[in-house]
């Protein structure tokens, strides 16, 4: 997930995307295709561009387009601007550096400036196959039986495969109200698997702990979720489960922290199972709580040795805290940051499955007046120098998640995490 305040920070920096239009003096010809357009405007190319940059082959396969395209009195002139820079940003092969043409464009602002209204569900790509993230607690998404590490394979009629990651997020998004039909492939599933999904406002939670009070079901049994707290909580263990890193996510911590304290227990789980990510500002204050001023928390990787550190504001208040976290193939983004650099500085264990690997960094930044360049300026490293984005976190304890555990109410991981601090006086 990109973070907003540093997707938004050079929100006023413009990128010429008319370097695909070089006048043909740049390649030593004027090539009959840059003739046929006849307002060509913004020939001059960026002083990026390399000396060697051969836009020829551009200029002939316009030109094939105006004479042989059976119906090119339909076609825009600008919408094919538009295909050609959307074409150039996918040869980068990266699936987070989008072009937004206009109608887009207005609909990504909607969804930044906070217009909730879809099925509650973050997806990235893996392998070049769009994934499923996590779904967000109590979401539209989760209740219909959306997991973590589902492959869609279709939405509605359009087939997954040929869809870039942007469009998909635009196909499953929608008013509250309607539905959206999703196939998915599921590990440990033969078959595929159809999943209908009413949209509706998602109301995004924040973060949940075993302070809260165990609720009984009809048959006066506690549910798998309040078991756990309960037996968590019999043997001086505190759990907080944070379901992603909003702007209001440091504040909500800090309160949980503060029951920790006063509940008298003595050791912590956090659970980031299914944590999608949120503000890297987020992670790094979070982070803060435990480790000393100055420790690094994270590392911008812009390339060409070009680094920027972010380092903890070394709030660091307890010296002897006995603590594991919880991460699975969910985690992602914020939650790979903040469980990264708990277990490089040796704070923490990490248990459960290998987080989504979803490490990088995403600047919005305007073309023109109606549309935008999201573009990936960096990539995430530990501490220690560990890429997020290249592999994911692999746990230090690997306790698998199975189907039939889920049918059973019973989560292993939970339990490993219990047994582990258990173990430890």
């Amino acid at each position: 997930m990109w973070t907003g305040k540093k997707l938004m920070s050079l929100a006023g920096a413009a990128i010429l995307v008319a370097v695909i239009f070089v006048f043909g003096v740049y390649i030593g010809v004027q090539l009959p295709g840059e003739n046929k357009v006849v307002q060509v405007l913004g020939k001059r190319p960026p002083a990026s561009v390399l000396e060697n940059t051969d836009f020829a082959p551009f200029w002939q396969a316009w030109d094939l387009i105006e004479q042989k395209y059976v119906n090119i009195g339909d076609v825009k002139r600008q919408d094919m601007v538009y295909g050609a820079i959307s074409g150039m940003l996918k040869s980068l092969g990266d699936p987070y550096t989008v072009f937004f043409p206009p109608k887009e464009n207005a609909e990504f602002q909607s969804e930044v400036k906070g217009a909730f209204e879809g099925v509650g569900m973050e997806v990235g790509m893996r392998k070049n196959i769009i994934t499923i993230i996590a779904p967000l607690k109590d979401s539209p998404a989760e209740k219909a039986g959306v997991k973590a590490g589902d492959k869609i394979l279709k939405i509605d009629d359009h087939s997954a495969s040929d869809l870039t990651l942007e469009e998909a997020v635009r196909y499953i998004r929608g008013p509250k109200g309607t539905k959206v039909k999703i196939i998915v492939a599921r590990d440990g599933e033969e078959s595929t698997l159809t999943i209908e999904i009413e949209r509706a406002v998602i109301n995004i939670p924040v973060i949940d702990t075993s302070s809260e009070k165990s609720q009984a079901d009809a048959d006066g049994k506690l549910s798998p979720e309040n078991k756990y707290k309960d037996e968590a909580g019999q043997n001086g263990i505190y759990i907080i489960t944070l379901y992603n890193f909003s702007e209001t996510s440091p504040t909500q911590f800090r309160m949980a922290l503060r029951n920790f304290i006063i509940s008298g227990k003595s050791k912590l789980i956090l659970d980031l199972r299914n944590n999608p990510g949120g503000y890297l500002e987020a992670a790094v204050d979070i982070a803060s709580w435990f480790l000393p001023r100055g420790d690094i928390v994270v590392q911008e990787d812009f390339g060409k040795e070009n680094k920027e550190i972010h380092r903890s504001k070394g709030y660091d208040i307890f010296k002897n805290l006995s603590m594991v976290v919880l991460v699975n193939e969910g985690s992602a983004s914020a939650s790979e940051i903040l469980a990264g650099a708990l277990r490089d500085h040796g704070i923490a264990k990490l248990i459960g499955a290998k987080t989504f690997g979803k490490g990088s960094v995403q600047e919005l930044i305007p073309i023109t007046a109606d549309t935008s360049l999201k573009v990936t300026i960096a990539k995430w490293l530990t501490p220690n120098g560990v890429s997020i984005s290249e592999k994911g976190l692999d746990p230090d304890i690997s306790v698998e998640f199975k189907k039939e555990d889920a049918d059973k109410g019973i989560d292993p991981q939970m339990e490993k995490a219990i047994e582990t601090l258990k173990g430890i006086k």
